[in-house]
């Protein structure tokens, strides 16, 4: 039988594919399971060291469904706290829009300075921009307005059309 750490996001795919079973707690790597081991087992992906190092990593991902409308929001706030302590090792904030970021762009104007003061940089995945470019902060500021332009305009669509229904003596 063959030792290797597994992230556990990997057991599921594991159990799928008849790479390992389970016997009481214990996982057990199957013949096709040792196969691949094989394979890799060489490779830097086999390494435990590394492997216990991603499960670190996938453990300081957060997921909130929040609006980004403020950043109030309980695992934002949470890592607010560490940076502020220092306790995190956290240099680095990846998300995929700046609109999930914020969409108040005063408020996400104050906490990137708020980040930049923790040494964390923002990075995004589908709009990346180098800060350090001073052109780059226009684009900022559109990325960071264009949402709450959205807002705003869905708030008075809102509101026109539950006046309008009303009028119409449509129930809400």
């Amino acid at each position: 039988m063959v030792a290797v750490a597994v992230p556990a996001c990997y057991c599921n795919y594991g159990f799928t594919r008849n790479y390992i079973t389970r016997k009481r707690k214990t996982l057990i790597p199957t013949d096709k399971g040792e196969k691949v081991y094989d394979l890799i087992k060489d490779q830097k992906i086999a390494n435990v060291q590394m492997t216990a190092e991603w499960e670190m990593v996938f453990h300081q991902i957060i997921y909130e469904d929040y609006s980004a409308k403020s950043f109030n929001r309980p695992e934002w706030v949470k890592l607010l706290e560490t940076l502020k302590r220092k306790s995190s090792k956290t240099n680095l904030l990846l998300f995929t829009k700046w609109d999930r970021f914020g969409r108040n762009a005063g408020d996400a104007y104050q906490m990137i300075n708020i980040l930049k003061k923790g040494q964390c940089e923002q990075q995004v995945i589908e709009q990346p921009l180098d800060l350090s470019i001073p052109e780059n902060k226009m684009m900022l500021a559109i990325y960071l307005a264009a949402p709450e332009v959205e807002n705003d305009r869905r708030t008075l669509n809102t509101y026109y059309g539950m006046r309008r229904a009303k009028k119409e003596g449509r129930l809400m």
